[in-house]
């Protein structure tokens, strides 16, 4: 059974693709038809028994821009950065280091509990747990032997 699937394929699978995400959707090759370009964030998924713990490398990120979003079973993690104010006195000349916008989607099935996902970001990591539902969660218990 899965229980949380990343561009359609059970989390689990996801080493597979990682070339075609690379080459089609990583750093920024994608475009979602507007004047943003997304990035594609690399994204760590850990299964415990009661939970899914999604970690998201941020880094130099503000909180504040960061959104969440649960709707008809699809988690979405967004960034879009604020404009800044130019400043004329200098210029850049290179720039290595901006996250302008991302968005990750995960689909999440009915076992697990859309309702108390939780979020934090520290240390350039967003911490997302997606905690699964009692009955979802692996049961294990000791047999005797007779």
């Amino acid at each position: 059974m899965t229980l949380l699937k990343v561009n359609g394929a059970p989390a689990k699978k996801q080493i597979g693709s990682f070339f075609d995400d690379w080459f089609n959707e990583f750093a920024g090759w994608g475009n979602d038809g507007g004047t943003a370009q997304w990035t594609r964030v690399p994204v760590n998924i850990h299964e415990a028994n009661d939970a899914f713990h999604l970690e998201v490398s941020a880094p130099g990120l503000k909180k504040e821009d960061i959104k969440l979003n649960v709707e008809n079973g699809l988690l979405t993690i967004s960034y879009e950065k604020k404009e800044e104010a130019k400043n004329d006195d200098y210029k850049t000349v290179r720039r290595e280091f901006s996250y302008h916008a991302f968005k990750r989607s995960f689909t999440l099935s009915d076992k697990v509990n859309a309702d108390d996902i939780q979020a934090k970001y520290e240390d350039g990591v967003l911490k997302v747990l997606v905690p699964k539902k009692p009955e979802a969660q692996a049961v294990s218990k000791q047999i005797s032997v007779l």
